[in-house]
Protein backbone atom coordinates (compact mmCIF):
# COMPACT_ATOMS: atom_id res chain seq x y z
CA UNK A 1 0.00 0.00 0.00
CA UNK A 2 2.66 2.39 0.82
CA UNK A 3 4.62 1.28 -1.66
CA UNK A 4 2.23 2.25 -4.75
CA UNK A 5 1.41 5.49 -2.88
CA UNK A 6 5.30 6.79 -3.42
CA UNK A 7 5.26 4.79 -7.31
CA UNK A 8 7.79 3.01 -5.55
CA UNK A 9 8.85 -1.20 -6.01
CA UNK A 10 7.73 -3.11 -3.46
CA UNK A 11 11.27 -4.21 -2.16
CA UNK A 12 12.65 -0.78 -2.29
CA UNK A 13 10.14 0.45 0.07
CA UNK A 14 11.25 -3.01 2.41
CA UNK A 15 14.51 -1.64 2.27
CA UNK A 16 13.88 2.23 3.24
CA UNK A 17 11.97 0.82 6.13
CA UNK A 18 15.30 -0.49 8.12
CA UNK A 19 18.33 1.66 9.21
CA UNK A 20 19.21 5.24 8.53
CA UNK A 21 16.53 6.05 5.96
CA UNK A 22 14.22 8.87 6.92
CA UNK A 23 10.98 10.53 5.23
CA UNK A 24 9.62 14.12 5.64
CA UNK A 25 5.83 14.27 4.74
CA UNK A 26 6.31 17.57 4.60
CA UNK A 27 8.81 17.68 1.72
CA UNK A 28 7.64 14.06 0.64
CA UNK A 29 11.08 13.57 -0.01
CA UNK A 30 13.53 10.35 1.61
CA UNK A 31 16.69 11.40 3.00
CA UNK A 32 19.74 9.57 4.68
CA UNK A 33 19.93 12.24 8.19
CA UNK A 34 17.36 13.81 9.38
CA UNK A 35 17.43 17.24 8.17
CA UNK A 36 15.41 18.88 11.57
CA UNK A 37 12.13 18.99 10.21
CA UNK A 38 9.63 17.96 13.32
CA UNK A 39 7.90 15.62 11.05
CA UNK A 40 11.24 13.71 9.58
CA UNK A 41 11.22 10.40 11.24
CA UNK A 42 12.72 7.31 10.07
CA UNK A 43 10.74 4.94 7.91
CA UNK A 44 10.11 2.02 10.21
CA UNK A 45 8.84 4.54 12.79
CA UNK A 46 6.41 6.81 10.50
CA UNK A 47 5.03 3.44 8.27
CA UNK A 48 5.23 0.48 10.61
CA UNK A 49 5.44 1.78 14.55
CA UNK A 50 3.02 4.76 14.36
CA UNK A 51 0.01 3.13 12.29
CA UNK A 52 0.29 -0.33 14.56
CA UNK A 53 0.66 2.13 17.92
CA UNK A 54 -2.45 4.40 16.45
CA UNK A 55 -4.78 0.52 16.08
CA UNK A 56 -3.58 -0.68 19.25
CA UNK A 57 -4.17 2.43 21.03
CA UNK A 58 -7.99 3.16 19.53
CA UNK A 59 -8.85 -1.23 20.23
CA UNK A 60 -7.67 -0.76 23.65
CA UNK A 61 -9.53 2.52 24.65
CA UNK A 62 -12.77 1.30 22.54
CA UNK A 63 -12.16 4.46 19.90
CA UNK A 64 -14.15 2.73 17.49
CA UNK A 65 -15.59 5.63 15.09
CA UNK A 66 -11.81 5.96 14.34
CA UNK A 67 -10.74 2.53 14.37
CA UNK A 68 -13.45 1.15 11.19
CA UNK A 69 -12.05 3.69 8.87
CA UNK A 70 -8.52 3.02 9.55
CA UNK A 71 -9.26 -0.98 9.39
CA UNK A 72 -11.70 -0.30 6.25
CA UNK A 73 -8.50 1.16 4.65
CA UNK A 74 -6.29 -1.38 5.62
CA UNK A 75 -8.98 -3.89 4.04
CA UNK A 76 -9.31 -5.71 7.54
CA UNK A 77 -12.92 -6.84 7.87
CA UNK A 78 -14.55 -7.74 10.90
CA UNK A 79 -17.37 -10.18 11.58
CA UNK A 80 -20.50 -8.59 13.44
CA UNK A 81 -19.76 -10.58 16.62
CA UNK A 82 -16.36 -9.59 16.36
CA UNK A 83 -16.95 -5.53 16.48
CA UNK A 84 -18.87 -6.18 19.80
CA UNK A 85 -15.77 -7.23 21.69
CA UNK A 86 -13.55 -4.43 23.55
CA UNK A 87 -10.18 -3.79 25.12
CA UNK A 88 -7.81 -6.21 24.90
CA UNK A 89 -9.90 -8.73 23.18
CA UNK A 90 -10.79 -6.38 20.00
CA UNK A 91 -7.62 -5.68 20.01
CA UNK A 92 -6.01 -9.25 19.70
CA UNK A 93 -9.07 -10.15 17.20
CA UNK A 94 -7.88 -7.06 14.99
CA UNK A 95 -3.87 -8.18 15.14
CA UNK A 96 -4.67 -11.91 14.02
CA UNK A 97 -7.28 -10.37 11.12
CA UNK A 98 -4.73 -7.92 10.07
CA UNK A 99 -1.51 -9.44 10.92
CA UNK A 100 -2.01 -13.40 11.35
CA UNK A 101 1.29 -14.89 12.96
CA UNK A 102 1.16 -18.08 11.08
CA UNK A 103 1.62 -16.31 7.93
CA UNK A 104 4.07 -14.04 9.11
CA UNK A 105 6.08 -17.29 10.41
CA UNK A 106 5.87 -19.33 7.27
CA UNK A 107 6.92 -16.34 5.01
CA UNK A 108 9.92 -16.20 7.34
CA UNK A 109 10.45 -20.08 6.84
CA UNK A 110 10.05 -20.11 3.08
CA UNK A 111 12.16 -16.92 2.47
CA UNK A 112 15.24 -17.15 5.20
CA UNK A 113 15.32 -21.52 6.21
CA UNK A 114 17.88 -23.58 3.67
CA UNK A 115 15.84 -26.35 2.26
CA UNK A 116 16.96 -29.88 3.59
CA UNK A 117 18.51 -30.69 0.44
CA UNK A 118 20.92 -27.48 0.94
CA UNK A 119 20.81 -27.88 4.66
CA UNK A 120 21.86 -31.79 5.01
CA UNK A 121 24.91 -31.09 3.24
CA UNK A 122 26.55 -29.36 6.54
CA UNK A 123 24.63 -30.66 9.29
CA UNK A 124 25.04 -34.62 8.69
CA UNK A 125 28.84 -34.28 10.96
CA UNK A 126 26.53 -33.19 13.71
CA UNK A 127 23.29 -35.63 13.12
CA UNK A 128 25.23 -38.14 12.54
CA UNK A 129 27.13 -40.94 14.88
CA UNK A 130 28.95 -43.08 12.21
CA UNK A 131 31.42 -42.56 9.90
CA UNK A 132 30.59 -39.89 7.72
CA UNK A 133 31.33 -41.67 4.40
CA UNK A 134 29.44 -44.68 4.86
CA UNK A 135 26.15 -45.14 2.69
CA UNK A 136 23.93 -43.45 5.64
CA UNK A 137 26.06 -40.15 5.53
CA UNK A 138 26.09 -40.36 2.32
CA UNK A 139 22.33 -40.77 1.74
CA UNK A 140 21.64 -37.87 4.41
CA UNK A 141 23.99 -35.12 2.89
CA UNK A 142 22.31 -35.79 -0.11
CA UNK A 143 18.97 -36.05 0.71
CA UNK A 144 19.00 -38.96 -1.62
CA UNK A 145 15.44 -40.67 -2.27
CA UNK A 146 16.87 -43.75 -2.93
CA UNK A 147 18.97 -44.01 -0.31
CA UNK A 148 18.64 -46.56 2.65
CA UNK A 149 15.61 -45.20 4.96
CA UNK A 150 16.96 -43.72 8.41
CA UNK A 151 14.67 -41.36 10.28
CA UNK A 152 15.29 -39.64 14.01
CA UNK A 153 12.08 -39.53 16.20
CA UNK A 154 11.85 -36.45 18.34
CA UNK A 155 9.04 -36.18 19.79
CA UNK A 156 5.92 -38.44 20.58
CA UNK A 157 2.17 -37.44 20.72
CA UNK A 158 0.06 -39.60 22.19
CA UNK A 159 3.31 -51.16 6.88
CA UNK A 160 6.89 -51.42 6.38
CA UNK A 161 9.00 -52.79 8.88
CA UNK A 162 11.50 -50.62 10.79
CA UNK A 163 14.57 -50.99 13.02
CA UNK A 164 14.17 -49.05 16.30
CA UNK A 165 18.09 -47.86 17.84
CA UNK A 166 17.79 -46.31 20.81
CA UNK A 167 20.46 -43.71 22.20
CA UNK A 168 22.26 -46.46 23.67
CA UNK A 169 22.58 -49.13 20.83
CA UNK A 170 25.69 -49.70 18.93
CA UNK A 171 26.20 -51.44 15.72
CA UNK A 172 25.67 -55.16 15.79
CA UNK A 173 24.51 -55.55 19.19
CA UNK A 174 21.09 -56.33 19.67
CA UNK A 175 20.74 -54.06 22.87
CA UNK A 176 18.37 -51.49 22.64
CA UNK A 177 17.15 -52.58 18.89
CA UNK A 178 13.36 -53.53 18.16
CA UNK A 179 12.20 -54.48 14.80
CA UNK A 180 8.53 -53.39 14.37
CA UNK A 181 6.05 -52.18 11.69
CA UNK A 182 4.39 -48.76 10.95
CA UNK A 183 1.17 -48.88 11.11
CA UNK A 184 0.88 -45.74 8.96
CA UNK A 185 2.74 -42.00 7.56
CA UNK A 186 1.04 -38.96 8.62
CA UNK A 187 1.82 -35.29 8.16
CA UNK A 188 0.66 -32.91 10.36
CA UNK A 189 -1.25 -29.68 9.10
CA UNK A 190 -1.71 -27.71 11.98
CA UNK A 191 -3.59 -29.58 14.40
CA UNK A 192 -5.15 -32.10 11.89
CA UNK A 193 -2.84 -34.89 10.61
CA UNK A 194 -3.11 -36.13 6.33
CA UNK A 195 -2.53 -39.28 5.52
CA UNK A 196 0.03 -40.10 3.13
CA UNK A 197 1.66 -42.84 1.25
CA UNK A 198 5.56 -41.19 1.16
CA UNK A 199 7.47 -38.22 2.23
CA UNK A 200 10.43 -36.78 0.81
CA UNK A 201 13.62 -36.48 1.76
CA UNK A 202 14.80 -34.06 4.43
CA UNK A 203 11.32 -33.35 5.37
CA UNK A 204 9.25 -34.15 8.83
CA UNK A 205 6.89 -36.98 9.50
CA UNK A 206 4.95 -38.45 11.80
CA UNK A 207 4.88 -42.60 12.18
CA UNK A 208 1.78 -44.29 13.90
CA UNK A 209 2.50 -47.16 15.80
CA UNK A 210 6.14 -47.40 17.66
CA UNK A 211 5.30 -45.21 20.51
CA UNK A 212 5.39 -48.49 23.16
CA UNK A 213 8.89 -49.23 21.98
CA UNK A 214 10.56 -45.94 22.40
CA UNK A 215 11.46 -43.96 25.69
CA UNK A 216 12.32 -40.74 24.70
CA UNK A 217 13.76 -40.46 21.27
CA UNK A 218 15.22 -43.08 18.73
CA UNK A 219 16.76 -43.45 15.21
CA UNK A 220 14.52 -45.90 12.58
CA UNK A 221 16.35 -47.47 9.64
CA UNK A 222 14.38 -49.68 6.98
CA UNK A 223 14.94 -53.58 7.91
CA UNK A 224 17.90 -54.33 6.39
CA UNK A 225 19.90 -51.21 7.59
CA UNK A 226 22.02 -53.19 9.76
CA UNK A 227 25.37 -51.16 9.87
CA UNK A 228 23.57 -47.92 10.82
CA UNK A 229 24.69 -46.05 13.39
CA UNK A 230 21.89 -44.04 15.74
CA UNK A 231 21.80 -40.35 14.93
CA UNK A 232 22.53 -38.27 17.45
CA UNK A 233 19.96 -37.28 20.13
CA UNK A 234 19.28 -33.74 20.87
CA UNK A 235 21.20 -31.36 23.15
CA UNK A 236 18.87 -29.05 25.49
CA UNK A 237 20.65 -25.53 26.42
CA UNK A 238 18.72 -26.36 29.81
CA UNK A 239 18.88 -29.05 31.88
CA UNK A 240 16.24 -30.66 34.09
CA UNK A 241 17.68 -29.50 37.34
CA UNK A 242 14.53 -29.34 39.88
CA UNK A 243 12.98 -32.07 41.13
CA UNK A 244 9.97 -33.59 43.30
CA UNK A 245 8.60 -36.76 44.12
CA UNK A 246 5.40 -38.03 43.31
CA UNK A 247 2.51 -40.02 44.79
CA UNK A 248 -1.11 -40.49 44.97
CA UNK A 249 -2.82 -39.12 47.18
CA UNK A 250 -4.87 -41.52 48.55
CA UNK A 251 -2.75 -44.80 48.38
CA UNK A 252 -5.58 -47.01 46.36
CA UNK A 253 -3.92 -49.72 44.26
CA UNK A 254 -6.37 -48.56 41.25
CA UNK A 255 -4.55 -45.44 41.06
CA UNK A 256 -0.49 -46.65 41.32
CA UNK A 257 -1.08 -48.40 37.75
CA UNK A 258 -2.40 -44.88 36.57
CA UNK A 259 0.51 -43.17 38.10
CA UNK A 260 3.04 -45.37 36.44
CA UNK A 261 1.76 -45.28 33.32
CA UNK A 262 1.16 -41.32 33.31
CA UNK A 263 4.44 -40.90 33.90
CA UNK A 264 5.60 -43.32 30.87
CA UNK A 265 3.25 -40.80 28.89
CA UNK A 266 4.72 -37.88 30.35
CA UNK A 267 8.22 -38.79 29.94
CA UNK A 268 7.70 -39.33 26.05
CA UNK A 269 5.28 -36.36 25.53
CA UNK A 270 8.04 -33.81 26.95
CA UNK A 271 11.48 -34.14 25.81
CA UNK A 272 13.33 -32.07 28.65
CA UNK A 273 11.27 -33.79 31.47
CA UNK A 274 12.96 -36.90 32.93
CA UNK A 275 10.94 -39.08 35.33
CA UNK A 276 13.05 -41.80 37.29
CA UNK A 277 12.39 -44.00 40.34
CA UNK A 278 14.58 -44.28 43.52
CA UNK A 279 16.07 -47.32 45.30
CA UNK A 280 13.24 -45.94 48.10
CA UNK A 281 10.38 -46.54 45.08
CA UNK A 282 9.65 -42.97 45.23
CA UNK A 283 8.69 -41.78 42.04
CA UNK A 284 11.15 -38.59 40.73
CA UNK A 285 9.70 -35.86 37.85
CA UNK A 286 12.70 -33.74 37.14
CA UNK A 287 12.19 -30.44 34.96
CA UNK A 288 13.72 -27.07 33.82
CA UNK A 289 12.33 -25.05 36.65
CA UNK A 290 9.83 -24.39 39.06
CA UNK A 291 6.94 -23.36 36.07
CA UNK A 292 8.17 -26.03 33.81
CA UNK A 293 7.45 -28.91 36.39
CA UNK A 294 4.21 -26.83 37.34
CA UNK A 295 3.13 -27.65 33.83
CA UNK A 296 4.12 -31.03 33.81
CA UNK A 297 2.30 -31.97 36.82
CA UNK A 298 -0.83 -30.77 35.82
CA UNK A 299 -0.58 -32.40 32.67
CA UNK A 300 0.36 -35.49 34.36
CA UNK A 301 -2.34 -35.48 36.81
CA UNK A 302 -5.19 -33.53 34.45
CA UNK A 303 -4.17 -35.38 31.18
CA UNK A 304 -2.22 -38.73 31.77
CA UNK A 305 -3.85 -39.68 34.83
CA UNK A 306 -7.87 -38.84 34.26
CA UNK A 307 -7.96 -36.41 37.02
CA UNK A 308 -6.54 -38.72 39.51
CA UNK A 309 -4.76 -36.21 42.84
CA UNK A 310 -1.74 -36.88 43.31
CA UNK A 311 0.89 -35.64 46.14
CA UNK A 312 3.79 -33.54 45.64
CA UNK A 313 7.09 -33.55 47.70
CA UNK A 314 8.51 -29.71 48.20
CA UNK A 315 10.91 -29.19 45.07
CA UNK A 316 14.63 -30.23 45.43
CA UNK A 317 17.78 -29.18 43.42
CA UNK A 318 20.11 -31.61 42.23
CA UNK A 319 23.60 -30.67 42.99
CA UNK A 320 26.98 -32.62 41.53
CA UNK A 321 30.28 -32.88 43.41
CA UNK A 322 33.72 -31.83 42.57
CA UNK A 323 37.54 -31.14 43.71
CA UNK A 324 39.32 -27.93 44.18
CA UNK A 325 42.59 -29.20 43.57
CA UNK A 326 44.49 -32.42 43.13
CA UNK A 327 45.03 -35.23 46.25
CA UNK A 328 47.11 -34.01 48.92
CA UNK A 329 48.77 -37.74 48.99
CA UNK A 330 47.91 -41.08 46.93
CA UNK A 331 45.56 -42.95 48.96
CA UNK A 332 45.49 -46.69 49.36
CA UNK A 333 42.39 -48.92 49.94
CA UNK A 334 42.54 -52.89 50.54
CA UNK A 335 40.18 -55.53 49.56
CA UNK A 336 37.64 -57.13 51.37
CA UNK A 337 40.33 -60.27 51.84
CA UNK A 338 43.54 -57.87 52.18
CA UNK A 339 44.97 -59.23 48.90
CA UNK A 340 44.62 -56.61 46.60
CA UNK A 341 45.41 -53.21 47.12
CA UNK A 342 44.34 -50.10 44.28
CA UNK A 343 46.40 -46.31 45.04
CA UNK A 344 44.73 -43.45 43.67
CA UNK A 345 44.42 -39.90 43.50
CA UNK A 346 42.27 -37.59 41.93
CA UNK A 347 42.71 -34.10 40.45
CA UNK A 348 40.44 -31.92 39.00
CA UNK A 349 39.72 -32.12 35.17
CA UNK A 350 41.32 -28.82 33.43
CA UNK A 351 39.02 -26.14 33.03
CA UNK A 352 36.68 -26.32 30.14
CA UNK A 353 37.52 -30.20 29.80
CA UNK A 354 34.36 -30.83 31.60
CA UNK A 355 32.29 -29.29 29.30
CA UNK A 356 33.97 -30.49 26.13
CA UNK A 357 32.77 -33.93 27.78
CA UNK A 358 29.33 -32.72 28.09
CA UNK A 359 28.98 -31.15 24.88
CA UNK A 360 29.86 -34.28 23.30
CA UNK A 361 33.47 -32.77 21.38
CA UNK A 362 35.16 -35.31 23.46
CA UNK A 363 34.16 -38.49 24.28
CA UNK A 364 34.16 -42.29 24.49
CA UNK A 365 33.45 -43.36 20.88
CA UNK A 366 35.60 -40.93 19.53
CA UNK A 367 39.02 -42.48 17.49
CA UNK A 368 42.03 -42.20 20.09
CA UNK A 369 43.60 -40.27 18.13
CA UNK A 370 41.88 -37.95 17.27
CA UNK A 371 40.74 -37.81 20.87
CA UNK A 372 44.55 -37.50 22.25
CA UNK A 373 45.17 -34.97 19.59
CA UNK A 374 42.52 -32.71 20.96
CA UNK A 375 43.62 -33.09 24.59
CA UNK A 376 46.95 -32.20 23.55
CA UNK A 377 46.39 -29.39 21.66
CA UNK A 378 43.64 -28.02 23.71
CA UNK A 379 43.73 -28.94 27.39
CA UNK A 380 48.15 -29.60 27.32
CA UNK A 381 47.68 -33.22 28.02
CA UNK A 382 50.13 -35.38 27.13
CA UNK A 383 49.59 -37.40 24.19
CA UNK A 384 50.79 -40.72 25.61
CA UNK A 385 48.53 -40.20 28.86
CA UNK A 386 45.47 -39.19 26.33
CA UNK A 387 45.61 -42.43 25.00
CA UNK A 388 45.32 -44.20 28.54
CA UNK A 389 41.62 -42.98 29.28
CA UNK A 390 39.93 -46.26 30.61
CA UNK A 391 36.17 -44.91 30.75
CA UNK A 392 33.91 -41.97 30.87
CA UNK A 393 31.25 -41.84 34.08
CA UNK A 394 28.75 -41.76 35.14
CA UNK A 395 26.57 -43.24 32.03
CA UNK A 396 29.53 -43.89 29.56
CA UNK A 397 29.70 -39.91 28.49
CA UNK A 398 30.00 -38.27 31.95
CA UNK A 399 32.20 -35.96 32.82
CA UNK A 400 34.29 -38.10 34.80
CA UNK A 401 36.77 -40.07 33.72
CA UNK A 402 39.60 -43.00 34.98
CA UNK A 403 43.55 -42.70 33.74
CA UNK A 404 46.08 -45.45 34.26
CA UNK A 405 49.27 -43.84 35.51
CA UNK A 406 50.68 -47.28 36.37
CA UNK A 407 54.06 -48.89 34.58
CA UNK A 408 54.86 -52.39 34.53
CA UNK A 409 51.87 -54.10 36.34
CA UNK A 410 50.78 -57.40 36.29
CA UNK A 411 47.13 -58.78 36.06
CA UNK A 412 45.86 -54.92 35.30
CA UNK A 413 44.03 -55.35 32.44
CA UNK A 414 42.52 -58.05 34.39
CA UNK A 415 40.80 -56.44 36.89
CA UNK A 416 40.00 -53.08 34.49
CA UNK A 417 36.15 -54.08 34.36
CA UNK A 418 36.12 -54.25 37.82
CA UNK A 419 37.54 -50.80 38.44
CA UNK A 420 34.83 -49.27 35.58
CA UNK A 421 32.15 -50.76 37.61
CA UNK A 422 33.37 -49.18 40.87
CA UNK A 423 33.73 -46.04 39.11
CA UNK A 424 30.59 -46.10 37.83
CA UNK A 425 29.02 -46.42 41.15
CA UNK A 426 31.32 -44.23 43.32
CA UNK A 427 30.67 -41.35 40.08
CA UNK A 428 27.19 -41.58 40.41
CA UNK A 429 26.74 -41.24 44.22
CA UNK A 430 29.38 -39.60 45.40
CA UNK A 431 31.39 -39.43 49.04
CA UNK A 432 29.25 -36.45 50.15
CA UNK A 433 25.84 -36.64 49.53
CA UNK A 434 25.32 -39.65 47.08
CA UNK A 435 25.27 -36.77 44.10
CA UNK A 436 26.58 -37.19 40.81
CA UNK A 437 30.62 -36.50 40.22
CA UNK A 438 31.56 -33.88 38.12
CA UNK A 439 34.94 -32.56 36.12
CA UNK A 440 37.29 -35.33 38.13
CA UNK A 441 39.79 -37.16 37.11
CA UNK A 442 40.48 -40.35 38.86
CA UNK A 443 44.64 -41.38 38.34
CA UNK A 444 45.37 -45.38 38.61
CA UNK A 445 48.66 -44.45 40.45
CA UNK A 446 49.83 -48.40 41.09
CA UNK A 447 47.86 -51.83 42.01
CA UNK A 448 48.94 -55.08 44.36
CA UNK A 449 47.07 -57.82 42.71
CA UNK A 450 47.43 -61.30 44.21
CA UNK A 451 48.86 -63.97 41.78
CA UNK A 452 45.48 -65.95 42.12
CA UNK A 453 42.98 -65.09 39.88
CA UNK A 454 40.56 -66.35 42.24
CA UNK A 455 41.50 -63.75 44.82
CA UNK A 456 41.37 -60.58 42.81
CA UNK A 457 37.55 -60.95 41.25
CA UNK A 458 35.09 -58.53 40.72
CA UNK A 459 33.32 -59.27 44.38
CA UNK A 460 37.00 -57.68 45.43
CA UNK A 461 37.86 -55.23 43.53
CA UNK A 462 34.50 -53.27 42.58
CA UNK A 463 34.09 -52.14 46.21
CA UNK A 464 37.55 -51.61 46.73
CA UNK A 465 38.08 -49.52 43.43
CA UNK A 466 35.17 -47.31 44.89
CA UNK A 467 36.32 -46.77 48.51
CA UNK A 468 39.66 -45.41 47.18
CA UNK A 469 37.98 -43.29 44.88
CA UNK A 470 36.06 -41.67 47.78
CA UNK A 471 39.27 -41.75 49.85
CA UNK A 472 40.98 -39.60 46.88
CA UNK A 473 38.20 -37.23 46.65
CA UNK A 474 37.81 -36.37 50.61
CA UNK A 475 41.60 -35.91 50.06
CA UNK A 476 41.42 -33.23 46.99
CA UNK A 477 39.17 -30.33 48.83
CA UNK A 478 35.88 -31.44 48.17
CA UNK A 479 33.21 -28.97 46.73
CA UNK A 480 29.47 -29.01 45.49
CA UNK A 481 28.44 -27.48 42.27
CA UNK A 482 25.03 -25.92 42.31
CA UNK A 483 23.21 -24.88 39.05
CA UNK A 484 22.65 -21.52 38.52
CA UNK A 485 19.67 -19.47 36.39
CA UNK A 486 20.28 -16.80 34.16
CA UNK A 487 17.79 -14.00 34.83
CA UNK A 488 16.79 -11.23 32.68
CA UNK A 489 14.30 -8.92 34.22
CA UNK A 490 12.51 -6.42 32.79
CA UNK A 491 11.37 -3.28 34.72
CA UNK A 492 10.79 0.71 35.16
CA UNK A 493 13.68 2.56 36.98
CA UNK A 494 11.04 2.83 40.04
CA UNK A 495 11.27 -0.88 40.45
CA UNK A 496 15.34 -1.01 40.95
CA UNK A 497 15.70 -0.91 44.56
CA UNK A 498 13.45 -3.84 44.91
CA UNK A 499 14.91 -5.65 42.60
CA UNK A 500 17.90 -5.36 44.07
CA UNK A 501 16.79 -6.07 47.48
CA UNK A 502 15.36 -9.55 46.30
CA UNK A 503 18.43 -10.62 44.50
CA UNK A 504 20.85 -10.07 47.66
CA UNK A 505 18.76 -11.48 49.70
CA UNK A 506 18.39 -14.42 47.21
CA UNK A 507 22.48 -14.78 46.85
CA UNK A 508 21.45 -13.53 43.50
CA UNK A 509 24.09 -11.03 41.74
CA UNK A 510 24.02 -8.34 39.02
CA UNK A 511 26.17 -8.15 35.65
CA UNK A 512 24.37 -6.29 33.82
CA UNK A 513 21.85 -3.10 33.70
CA UNK A 514 20.84 -0.64 30.73
CA UNK A 515 18.03 1.05 29.94
CA UNK A 516 16.03 -0.16 26.52
CA UNK A 517 16.29 2.60 24.06
CA UNK A 518 13.16 4.74 23.83
CA UNK A 519 11.23 3.13 26.59
CA UNK A 520 11.41 3.50 30.77
CA UNK A 521 12.58 0.33 30.82
CA UNK A 522 15.27 -1.43 31.99
CA UNK A 523 17.08 -4.63 31.53
CA UNK A 524 18.68 -6.56 34.49
CA UNK A 525 20.76 -9.46 33.37
CA UNK A 526 21.69 -11.28 36.83
CA UNK A 527 23.10 -15.18 37.97
CA UNK A 528 20.78 -16.62 40.68
CA UNK A 529 20.96 -20.35 42.65
CA UNK A 530 18.41 -22.73 41.53
CA UNK A 531 18.01 -23.51 44.92
CA UNK A 532 16.85 -19.79 45.79
CA UNK A 533 14.72 -19.90 42.87
CA UNK A 534 11.61 -21.56 44.19
CA UNK A 535 9.36 -18.65 45.67
CA UNK A 536 11.30 -16.03 43.78
CA UNK A 537 9.12 -14.96 41.23
CA UNK A 538 6.29 -14.05 43.66
CA UNK A 539 8.76 -12.63 46.10
CA UNK A 540 9.62 -10.27 43.19
CA UNK A 541 6.74 -9.22 42.31
CA UNK A 542 5.50 -8.41 45.51
CA UNK A 543 8.85 -6.23 46.25
CA UNK A 544 8.00 -4.29 42.92
CA UNK A 545 3.85 -3.68 43.11
CA UNK A 546 3.76 -6.38 39.98
CA UNK A 547 6.17 -4.02 37.45
CA UNK A 548 9.06 -6.54 37.07
CA UNK A 549 8.75 -9.13 34.57
CA UNK A 550 11.35 -12.16 34.56
CA UNK A 551 12.87 -14.92 32.57
CA UNK A 552 14.77 -17.68 33.59
CA UNK A 553 16.68 -20.41 31.76
CA UNK A 554 20.04 -22.88 33.47
CA UNK A 555 22.95 -21.13 32.25
CA UNK A 556 25.91 -23.19 34.31
CA UNK A 557 26.74 -24.69 37.81
CA UNK A 558 28.89 -22.87 39.93
CA UNK A 559 31.35 -24.08 42.82
CA UNK A 560 30.67 -23.26 46.40
CA UNK A 561 33.70 -21.83 47.87
CA UNK A 562 32.85 -22.53 51.56
CA UNK A 563 33.80 -26.36 52.68
CA UNK A 564 30.95 -28.78 52.69
CA UNK A 565 32.82 -30.56 55.29
CA UNK A 566 32.19 -27.76 57.66
CA UNK A 567 28.80 -27.82 59.03
CA UNK A 568 28.72 -23.70 59.96
CA UNK A 569 29.19 -23.16 56.39
CA UNK A 570 26.93 -22.32 53.55
CA UNK A 571 27.38 -25.54 51.80
CA UNK A 572 27.71 -27.47 55.10
CA UNK A 573 23.89 -26.71 55.52
CA UNK A 574 22.77 -27.29 52.43
CA UNK A 575 25.14 -31.14 52.60
CA UNK A 576 23.83 -31.46 55.52
CA UNK A 577 19.70 -30.88 54.32
CA UNK A 578 20.72 -33.16 51.07
CA UNK A 579 21.84 -36.22 53.55
CA UNK A 580 18.75 -35.93 55.70
CA UNK A 581 16.42 -36.17 52.74
CA UNK A 582 17.98 -39.12 51.16
CA UNK A 583 18.05 -40.85 54.73
CA UNK A 584 21.37 -40.82 55.09
CA UNK A 585 23.80 -39.70 58.67
CA UNK A 586 23.95 -36.30 59.04
CA UNK A 587 27.84 -36.07 58.48
CA UNK A 588 29.45 -37.53 55.33
CA UNK A 589 31.61 -41.20 56.31
CA UNK A 590 34.37 -39.71 57.03
CA UNK A 591 38.42 -40.10 55.14
CA UNK A 592 39.52 -43.14 57.43
CA UNK A 593 36.23 -45.37 56.76
CA UNK A 594 37.97 -45.55 53.12
CA UNK A 595 41.57 -45.33 53.32
CA UNK A 596 43.61 -48.24 54.63
CA UNK A 597 47.09 -48.04 56.29
CA UNK A 598 49.73 -50.58 55.17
Amino acid sequence: MDASKFNLDVKKMMERLWGENYFDPTTKKWTKKNMGSAKCQRGFVQFIYQPLKQIITACVNDKKDSLWPMLTKLGVQLKADEKELSGKALMKRVMQTWLPVSDALLEMMIFHLPSPATAQRYHVENLYEGLLDDMYANAIRNCDPKGPLILYVSKMIPAMKVRIMGPNYMPGQKKDLFMKSVQRPVLWMGRKQESVEDVPCGNNVALVGLDQFIVKNATLTGEKGVDAHPIRAMKFSVSPVARVAVDCKVALARDLPKLVEGLKRLAKSDPMVVVSTEESGEHIVAGAGELHLEICLKDLQDDFMGGAEIRVSDPVVSFRETVLEKSCRTVMSKSPNKHNRLYFEAPPLEEGLAEAVNDGKIGPKDDPKVRSKILAEEFKWDNDLAKKIWCFRPETTGPNMVVDMCKGVQYLNEIKDSVIAGFQWASKEGALADENMHGICFEVCDVVLHADAIHRGGGQVIPTARRVMYAAQLTTKPRLLEPVYLVEIQAPEQALDGIYGVLNQKRGHVFEEMQRPGTPLYNINAYLPVIESFGFSSTLRAATSGQAFIQCVVDHSEMMNSDPMDGTTQSGAILQSIRKRKGLKEQPTPLSEFEDKL
